[in-house]
């Protein structure tokens, strides 16, 4: 981690605000100090930074963070702005200036989308700019529902090429049972999911953040697939982290760095479907690295059309891979459970497209 050249810093909305849901400052400028001094050694750091929502509850006056959609964007609205003064204000101190970077998921499903993002920060870290990234909650959706930025930080730790992504909350770890319980251990490195077996892991979050470590383990599961290690602290170690000490839980690099399309692919893309797939076309897949063709499938849920991502999943619902499917729903519906060479008698064609060819398809989860 020292040596990282580049690292994404995540901070939730639990550790940035005090009792009541107002803004800390000083929480601020300690996490700002620990960032200034680690750009100033040379490192790149980005900072994914929840709070907008949380900064807005106490200037508008609400007693919690509101639950309806319209007000959780107006509160939204009014706290970004908050939130980007304080880090200008504090990162100031250390002469360093910030730029803000607002992100739906949009920006990570559309290619072009994503290539300026890409630019962007790109740019801004070449011109020692720390860019402060949020998901844009003020016409976002389901980023209000589901975010507290977990996933979006391990989306733009591949984003940047980042060395490492720092998650910090407010527990200093993963432990195998909930903290409070007596007796609950803490896991200091996690080289695989087997190392997660047996783990207890409940709740999403706290009345001011939406997260939880539900969603901390999938921004380390998407980030860690991705060749992107990751480490999970609590807020207050944040310096500690950034020099490599031994805290919280490290979550070692699992898999090789994917293109941009396939993590696109496999965790940013709004699937329209799913396709349900008998065994021997499970294990094509998976093992043989094959195209999923008609004869493989049993079941076609949803409504899409060609080109669209769909879930490919077991009988049981196991969702196994994603993929861009070749035809529509009403084409699949009559074409699965039938070979190739039905289909070449019934369409006079000599070669009909898989209906998920291997290059459009993406393994998610083993089965």
């Amino acid at each position: 981690m020292a040596d990282a050249g580049r690292v994404v810093v995540k901070i939730g909305s639990s550790s940035l605000t005090a009792p009541g849901g107002r803004l800390d400052v000083d929480r601020i400028h300690r996490l700002v100090a620990v960032v200034a001094e680690r750009r100033a050694a040379g490192q790149e750091v980005v900072l994914v930074s929840s709070g907008a929502i949380a900064a807005g509850i106490a200037p508008l006056g609400l007693p919690m963070r509101p639950t309806d959609l319209a007000t959780a964007q107006a509160t939204a609205s009014v706290g970004q702005g908050l939130l980007v003064a304080r880090y200008t204000e504090a990162f100031a101190e250390h002469g360093r200036r910030v730029g803000q970077v607002l992100l739906t998921a949009e920006d990570l499903i559309r290619r072009q989308h994503y290539r300026n993002a890409q630019r962007a920060l790109a740019r801004l870290l070449a011109l020692g700019v720390v860019p402060i990234v949020n998901e844009n909650d003020t016409v976002a959706t389901d980023e209000i529902r589901f975010g507290d930025n977990d996933r979006l930080a391990a989306l733009v730790a591949h984003l940047v090429r980042a060395d490492a992504l720092v998650l910090l909350t407010d527990v200093d770890g993963l432990y195998d049972g909930p903290p409070s319980r007596a007796g609950a251990r803490r896991i200091p490195e996690v080289r695989g999911p087997e190392d997660l077996d047996g783990v207890e892991v409940t709740g999403r979050g706290t009345s001011i953040g939406t997260g939880g470590m539900v969603t901390k383990l999938e921004a380390a599961s998407i980030a860690t697939s991705a060749g992107v290690p990751v480490v999970l602290t609590v807020a207050d170690n944040a310096e500690r982290a950034l020099l490599g000490e031994p805290v919280g839980t490290w979550f070692a690099a699992t898999g090789r760095r994917k293109s941009a399309r396939r993590l696109w692919l496999a965790h940013a893309a709004r699937t329209s479907g799913r396709l349900v797939l008998d065994d021997g076309a499970i294990h094509a897949i998976t093992h043989g690295k094959r195209s999923l063709l008609a004869a493989g499938i049993t079941g076609v849920e949803g409504d899409f059309e060609p080109g669209d991502p769909v879930e490919l999943a077991t009988p049981h619902g196991v969702v196994i891979a994603r993929g861009l499917v070749a035809y529509s729903a009403g084409e699949v519906r009559e074409m699965r459970g039938r070979t190739t060479a039905e289909l070449q008698e019934q369409d006079g064609t000599s070669h009909p497209r898989p209906v998920v060819h291997r290059d459009d398809l993406v393994i998610v989860s083993r089965y």
